[in-house]
């Protein structure tokens, strides 16, 4: 069986690396089945995508376009690369534009899909990654599921062939690259946190990266907490923040906010363990923070994981400052979540996409 993975961004590469290296795995024990990446380019700044391929042994890119974040560019460049291979399967993840632009390129070559991290749904139907993640579910052959909330969603809307829950691959990837101890100790050292508690944030959604108001009240909030709060900086956040003189004020100002460059998979698994909070508007960071078993805020009035809001690992506040500083005050009375399956989902894609390959 031949596979195309199509990434474009951070977090499909982490999901990526699980499943490539299981498919590696099934190909050394004499699987018939091979897999080539396509990097779409999405993420284009070192520490925001090669990095990431260093860290976690994925794949070089066969294919690395580098033709930015638009879906209808990426899918006219795309399309050709998939008529010419034929694969059997082109594979995706998540909900990026790189994700919708592969699904539609490969069904317009009647190439079946594979999505994962199918069913998903915020219900906030002005989410870019919303229309993505629903677009991309309708044309999909076969779909893997996080959580039984996601089949349910799909279910509603009438999908119910090839729908699979077979757990969460960010949670393979928590338990497959969990850094040694002395790994630990060596990033806490490097941004002077092994004594004290700490916060981690981060900003990267275009509705508050983009939204000068948004980031005021974010900003506000974290300097009120009463602890380091480290901040990396994502691309996108730091072209605004240049952009608005009130901001970068703002920021100076905040002594116990500590503004870093974005760091590697490695570090963030970290920074997400030894963290007394995170705040963050990521919807993949949400999970992380209950793998690491970490207090989460998230920044947004939606979540697509409302089992860590039900759990008591996550609370909703949006951007007002007094809705972030409020949640913080309360305390979290967490229970455990069964959802995200025993750290073997991505055998169980290949599985499930390959039964009949020896």
């Amino acid at each position: 069986m031949k596979i195309i993975t199509i990434i474009g961004a951070r977090p499909q590469f982490i999901k990526a690396a699980v499943v490539s290296r299981a498919i590696r795995q099934m190909a050394a024990r004499g699987m018939d089945i091979q897999e080539s990446i396509l990097h779409t380019g999405q993420h284009y700044d070192y520490n925001m995508s090669e990095l990431f391929f260093d860290q976690l042994a994925l794949p070089a890119p066969k294919w690395h376009l580098d033709c930015g974040n638009n879906t209808a560019t990426m899918k006219t460049v795309i399309t050709p690369i998939l008529q010419a291979e034929q694969p059997d399967v082109v594979l995706v993840y998540g909900d990026t534009n790189s994700t919708l632009a592969g699904a539609e390129a490969a069904n317009e070559l009647a190439i079946p899909v594979a999505h994962i991290e199918a069913g998903l749904r915020s219900f906030n139907n002005t989410m870019p990654e919303e229309h993505n993640r629903i677009a991309t579910d309708r044309i999909a052959t076969w779909l893997f599921c996080p959580t039984r909330t996601a089949v349910e969603n799909l279910h509603r809307e009438g999908i119910t062939r090839q729908v699979y829950h077979v757990g969460d691959v960010m949670y393979d990837a928590a338990l497959l690259f969990t850094p040694e101890e002395s790994k630990q100790e060596d990033v806490l050292t490097q941004y002077g946190l092994q004594v004290q508690p700490f916060a981690l944030a981060t900003i990267h959604r275009a509705s508050t990266a983009e939204n000068e108001q948004a980031l005021t009240n974010i900003i506000q909030a974290l300097s009120q907490i009463p602890m380091p709060v480290l901040l990396p900086l994502h691309p996108h956040t730091k072209k605004t923040v240049q952009a608005v003189p009130a901001l970068q004020r703002l920021l100076a100002q905040a002594t116990n906010i500590r503004v870093i460059e974005p760091v590697g998979y490695l570090e963030m698994l970290v920074l997400e363990r030894q963290a007394k909070y995170i705040l963050t508007d990521s919807g993949g960071m949400q999970k992380e923070a209950y793998f690491q078993r970490t207090p989460c805020i998230t920044l947004r009035n939606e979540t697509e994981w409302n089992e860590t809001v039900q759990a008591g690992w996550n609370r909703l506040t949006g951007t007002e400052t007094a809705s972030i500083l409020h949640a913080l005050s309360m305390p979290f009375d967490t229970k455990e979540i069964n959802e995200y399956g025993d750290g073997h989902s991505a055998e169980q894609i290949i599985h499930i996409l390959c039964p009949n390959v020896s």
